[in-house]
């Protein structure tokens, strides 16, 4: 078994340095992502979490501006004979836009992200698990934006 490793190890490693792989957290270098203006509206957690994680910056020698619009929801989806919920879903949509000088949209992209879960029998666990769901949906969401970013 050892000997597999040996050899294994050298060859992963081989291989992801000489296929052009890098991880898109690794290199800060490459997320340079500064705008003359960055206008948020919706949910200013939400957007204060995307600006903060992805590094955006405002810098008055770019002339791009950045419209970030977030919008934050939890449904009831399904009711027991009582009427007590007995399901949610946590809808986060982020919406970017990237405006030119003239306020000309030059790309604009919707970030959607939904999850369903059940009703906990405990208030407090309930709400506990509930900005469990809505970090981990707005960290996947902010993964999809530096993907985004990147790539413009």
């Amino acid at each position: 078994m050892k000997f597999k490793l040996k050899f294994f190890l050298p060859l992963v490693f081989i291989f992801l340095s000489s296929c052009g792989y890098q991880p898109i957290y690794l290199n800060k270098n490459t997320q340079n992502f500064e705008y003359s203006k960055i206008i948020s509206e919706g949910d200013s957690e939400i957007n204060t979490k995307i600006i903060k994680k992805t590094s955006m910056k405002e810098t008055n020698n770019i002339s791009k501006k950045l419209y970030i619009s977030s919008f934050y929801e939890i449904k009831g989806t399904s009711r027991n004979s009582t009427g007590e919920i007995e399901s949610y879903r946590t809808i986060i949509k982020v919406n970017l836009e990237t405006k030119d000088k003239n306020n000309k949209a030059i790309k604009s992209k919707i970030f959607l992200k939904e999850f369903s879960y059940n009703s906990k029998d405990n208030n407090y666990e309930l709400v506990k698990y509930q900005n469990f769901v809505r970090n981990d949906l707005v960290n996947k969401i902010i993964s999809e934006i530096i993907v985004y970013l990147n790539s413009q």
